[in-house]
């Protein structure tokens, strides 16, 4: 049996904000952008060169899913963006306007400091060190 996650549900306020955030600021690939109607999209975003796992931003449409936008992980990081370049993406970022919550930090299994996107939700930027394709050497 073989399975991946393809996409995660990101809540957002607007379809085209979130977009152009996205897009503009992380440099994310606008993969889908399909009317449903009624108002409702199918927005798929993807990190550069990605052939894994992208974000489907979904716009919310009840009072608890606006009270969740920009906290679905109660406060902890909840994405997490690795990259080839740390600190290409770490200036280029910094460039854009990308509030970081911390000082870029040396771990055991790589460079990584932490960001909010346009809406709160934290992420982790990682350089993973040596050979830990995953990022689960730091993890007890």
């Amino acid at each position: 049996m073989k399975q991946r996650i393809a996409l995660l549900s990101l809540l957002v306020d607007d379809y085209d904000r979130a977009i152009d955030w996205y897009t503009r600021v992380l440099g994310f690939t606008l993969s889908e952008d399909t009317d449903l109607g009624g108002g409702k999209r199918w927005v798929r975003v993807t990190p550069p060169g990605d052939e894994g796992a992208g974000l489907l931003l979904a716009r919310a449409t009840a009072p608890a899913q606006t009270a969740a936008i920009g906290n679905q992980s109660g406060g902890r990081v909840f994405l997490f963006l690795h990259t080839d370049d740390f600190w290409r993406d770490y200036r280029r970022y910094q460039a854009a306007g990308v509030q970081f919550v911390e000082n870029p930090r040396q771990e055991a299994y790589g460079t990584v400091v932490v960001f909010e996107d346009l809406y709160g939700n934290r992420w982790d930027l990682l350089e993973l060190a040596g050979d830990d394709p995953v990022g689960v050497a730091h993890i007890s």
